[in-house]
């Protein structure tokens, strides 16, 4: 069996979508991208004209028993068995690479565990080889990889899954609009505080291009959820999230921010919320949203800094 590579995922995924947009097993959602600006961020506001949908089918395919891995989750998790026409391919003996169904952003990929297993596991060293490939694959301006810990981190399966769109998540400014703040980070014993970032967190840069990059990954990883006070619960012999979290990851930092709540006066938060990055139902929520102010929206839903 042939695995996907750095430099073979990119095409492959390029043609399985235009496969998939062909077939209609890919069903993007229009979006009329704004901005807000708040706290020296330059927010990407993304206003989802059909959210609605993508709700009601996240409603419809959701596991009944959360994140039980019993019958019920077997017959209605969309990943076991997955959509044959999402498939871009193997990553590894553990994960596949699939398109993600309803895409907002274009050439939004899912890598997803063959097996069941429960979203608030932590992440393994398996995890981050398969999302290796894809953070060294989306072109010349890299990937950010995301993965959304809980369902008050804004996951909506339990199925583990994480995440990986193309950068620049807007074609102005920094590849990630919360980069704007990076200037301004504190590191000591290789993990460090973003001044401007009003809520509780830990962040750390990251220096892929030498040694063993999935070991230092994980390494990082553990360091930075003990730093921001996640920590992990044994369910079954299983190590567990001990709370809800977001989780960022480029090929130049990474970043781990608790979570309270997964919405805020009814606007859904995810974890490209954190890279700046964050979407709305309707015209109501983008009014919602400018109102608040989208720092403070984040700052409502993510655990308060000390």
């Amino acid at each position: 069996m042939a695995f996907l590579t750095a430099q073979t995922l990119w095409p492959a995924l390029r043609a399985q979508t235009r496969y998939a947009l062909q077939c209609g097993a890919l069903q993007p959602i229009e979006t009329a991208l704004s901005h807000l600006h708040e706290s020296g961020v330059r927010f990407a506001v993304r206003q989802v004209s059909s959210l609605a949908r993508k709700e009601a089918a996240r409603r419809t395919d959701a596991p009944t028993a959360s994140g039980s891995g019993g019958s019920n989750a077997a017959r209605s998790n969309p990943f076991l068995p997955y959509e044959p026409d999402l498939c871009v391919g193997e990553l590894s003996p553990t994960h596949v690479a699939l398109l993600n169904k309803y895409n907002v952003i274009e050439d939004h990929l899912l890598i997803v565990t063959r097996r069941f297993v429960p979203q608030t596991a932590l992440l393994d060293q398996a995890d981050f080889e398969a999302l290796l490939v894809a953070l060294g694959a989306q072109g010349s301006g890299g990937a950010l990889g995301f993965y959304n810990g809980g369902e008050e981190a804004g996951a909506s399966q339990p199925h583990k899954h994480l995440q990986a769109v193309p950068l620049p998540l807007d074609a102005t400014g920094p590849a990630a609009p919360v980069e704007a703040l990076f200037g301004a980070v504190h590191v000591q014993d290789g993990v460090g505080c973003v001044r401007g970032l009003p809520f509780a967190h830990a962040f750390a840069p990251l220096d892929l291009t030498t040694g063993d990059a999935a070991p230092a990954l994980l390494q990082t990883y553990r360091r930075l959820l003990h730093a921001a006070g996640i920590g992990a619960i044994d369910v079954d012999g299983v190590a567990h999230q001990g709370a809800p979290y977001n989780l960022l990851v480029t090929r130049r930092w990474m970043l781990v921010v608790p979570r309270t709540a997964e919405r805020v006066e009814g606007i859904s938060l995810n974890a490209l919320g954190f890279a700046g990055s964050l979407f709305v139902r309707d015209a109501h929520q983008l009014d919602t949203l400018a109102r608040i102010g989208p720092m403070t929206a984040l700052t409502r839903v993510a655990r308060p800094r000390c």
